[in-house]
């Protein structure tokens, strides 16, 4: 049988947005943003209403409230700022305001009905209880319209004064909230620091990046390259984990899975006698050596993102003083981390469902913390999605809480699903599959589910189009024209994207049948021609310098696909808000073929009308025309320029 409630909430409030799964996840935005918040309040009756949004930061105790404001059809809506890198709380709240209810119904019977004595005294009674409520200049202002009240010399003076604006707007904010009714979620939002939002990565082994022929890198070989990777325009220096390697199965050249003498193995196969996540391979240098590396980085301008992978070699500490953290077969050996066909003998998967997890749990958190007191702020995750959803909403609101400012990206190249929720669960950025995506259609059916969907109040997209692992065939069989147009995808399409080092040189060999490169870096070193003939760089510093240029292109829902009569010639364009940064893009995405298109140009959201002049100036080859209608033919040549950027000014 139903049960009276311990409250009279009569008030609905329903439908409110943003809201993730009924509440079980927060939302993303950046500090500096408004969050703003919309819902369904309404009740029974003519009452007049009124909404509020409630909000304040994690660790506050009490709300701070702003008022919202009718839409329409029942709909409210309300902001406020988010001006700390923290989580927030919000929340709505709703109630009768009583005066303005009082005040219609007195403005519906006057002139109708002679007598409103009764009604006046109802009002004077509301605007006695609301002088018991303020204070200071309010309170004698309140009584000052007491007292005019109380004056007038008949029922019309009386009316007008009850009536009046000022006096309404003064005892609303000292009257009961009548019927006070809340919603009865609290509601989270994760409001992260700017380059969560924005940035380029470019990814190294450091192993690589030494001078001398077979003699791996070192840290202090890193900072050489520092000025180089800065002027090219990057943000972020990603580094493949920096761990002593295990000897015990480890891979050699090209996978194999024995090593030759000397052979360094692959990163990813962590822990040695010379210790473990919390330690680093002794041929890059010192835990000193990478400190000061860190420092070098922050000095020219980027940071540095790490790779952080829960993976243990059979010479990992952990496996002699922490053996139940493994997955143990019935003979009591522990097995390896099985991936048919691929075969990874060099590593042992944690027992994430063992009586041991929570020590595991504490372990990984330390682990964290330990590189954040090295000043790591960033951390690439490997391989998530093969770890349990509850431990990352864990520990990633665990570092948050202590330290808001880091940064999570998810490598989560998996099920739709799976990398949907790890988004909720708290990873701030995500890997894609951007990087599958080949056609015009594919391109805009993805983005578009990625900007205009539910998905953009929780997942942002980092655009990497090649990975160590993940060589596209595009690439492989399309070569420069290829290299050349997917970056300039990633890099117009989202506001965060990343490459792997040599997509600058356009390497494209690749493992026959496979999306592997040949001759990996992950199982060996490298030593990289920079300058190598056919080289894209200046490509890419151009287009990260305009990037940095214009706002339009550090947001990612502007986004908005536009009409091009080819199929192969995808036509976008972003713009901000006051739209005194409007950019147009046209893409061939043909690698072989030369591809003419007519395209139509958006005027009505750009504010110019079909018979005024306006100028696209192409801002890779910096040329410009004067334009006349929404007709615009672009002519894109692979070998040449693949796609084409046009600033749009009226």
């Amino acid at each position: 049988m139903p049960q009276l409630p311990s409250t009279l909430q009569t008030i609905i409030i329903e439908r409110v947005e943003p809201e993730l799964d009924g509440g079980r996840y927060p939302v993303k935005r950046i500090a500096g943003e408004r969050l703003e918040v919309t819902a369904d309040i309404f009740k029974e009756g003519h009452d007049i209403i009124t909404g509020i949004l409630r909000y304040k930061t994690l660790g506050d105790k009490q709300w701070q409230e702003t008022p919202m404001h009718h839409v329409d059809n029942d709909r409210w809506a309300g902001s406020f700022l988010l001006t700390e890198n923290t989580r927030y709380l919000y929340s709505l709240g709703a109630y009768i305001k009583s005066f303005e209810t009082w005040r219609a119904e007195l403005t519906k019977k006057h002139g109708v009905v002679p007598d409103l004595s009764s009604e006046l005294l109802e009002g004077e009674a509301q605007l006695q209880a609301a002088m018991r409520q303020a204070k200071g200049p309010d309170l004698a202002t309140l009584k000052e319209w007491a007292n005019k009240w109380k004056a007038a010399p008949n029922q019309e003076a009386r009316i007008a004064i009850a009536l009046d604006t000022d006096l309404a707007i003064l005892v609303s904010l000292y009257e009961e909230r009548a019927a006070w009714s809340t919603y009865p979620q609290e509601l989270a939002v994760i409001v992260d620091r700017e380059r969560a939002r924005y940035g380029a990565w470019y990814e190294i082994f450091p192993r690589s990046e030494g001078s001398i022929a077979g003699e791996g890198g070192t840290f202090k070989d890193c900072e050489a390259r520092l000025p180089a990777i800065r002027d090219m325009g990057f943000d972020v220096l990603y580094l493949t984990p920096i761990h002593p390697i295990g000897e015990t199965n480890r891979k050699g050249r090209n996978n194999s899975l024995t090593a030759q003498p000397g052979e360094p193995g692959s990163p990813w196969a962590i822990g040695s006698r010379h210790g473990g996540h919390d330690a680093v391979e002794p041929a890059l240098g010192t835990m000193e050596d990478f400190d000061h590396l860190n420092q070098a980085v922050h000095q020219h301008g980027m940071e540095i993102a790490l790779d952080f992978a829960i993976n243990a070699t059979p010479d990992h500490p952990y496996v002699t003083q922490h053996p139940e953290w493994f997955k143990q077969r019935p003979d009591g050996t522990i097995k390896y981390a099985e991936n048919p066909p691929k075969k990874y003998e060099d590593i042992y998967g944690f027992d994430f469902y063992s009586e041991a997890w929570p020590a595991i749990w504490k372990e990984m958190k330390r682990v964290f913390l330990f590189w954040i007191q090295h000043g790591v702020k960033i951390f690439r995750v490997d391989n998530p999605h093969t770890k349990p959803v509850i431990f990352w909403e864990w520990v990633i609101g665990e570092i948050q809480h202590e330290h808001p400012d880091v940064i999570f990206l998810a490598e989560a190249f998996t099920k739709p699903k799976m990398m949907r929720v790890l988004a909720k669960a708290g990873f701030t950025q995500s890997y894609t599959y951007f990087t599958w995506r080949n056609t015009k259609a594919e391109m805009m059916e993805y983005l578009t589910e990625l900007t205009q969907s539910e998905m953009n109040e929780y997942f942002r997209p980092n655009f990497f189009p090649n990975t160590p692992d993940i060589l596209p065939p595009l690439l492989q069989q399309a070569g420069r024209p290829a290299f050349k147009f997917r970056f300039f995808l990633a890099a117009t399409l989202s506001t965060t994207y990343g490459i792997y080092n040599s997509y600058e040189l356009c390497e494209n060999r690749a493992i026959p049948g496979t999306e592997e490169y040949l001759d990996s870096e992950k199982y060996e070193i490298r030593h990289w021609d920079w300058d190598r003939p056919g080289n894209i760089r200046n490509y890419i510093t151009r287009i990260n310098q305009i990037r940095k240029d214009h706002p339009a292109l550090q947001s990612f829902t502007n986004l908005k696909f536009y009409q091009s009569d080819n199929e192969h010639v995808l036509f976008y364009g972003k713009m901000t808000s006051d739209k005194t940064d409007m950019l147009l893009f046209a893409v061939n995405m043909d690698p072989y073929h030369t591809q003419e298109a007519r395209l139509t140009l958006p005027l009505e959201a750009f504010g110019i009308s079909e018979t005024a002049t306006y100028q696209l100036h192409e801002l890779i080859q910096d040329y410009r025309h004067d334009v006349v209608g929404r007709e615009y033919i672009v002519r894109l040549d692979p070998n040449q320029e693949p796609a084409a950027m046009f600033a749009v000014r009226s």
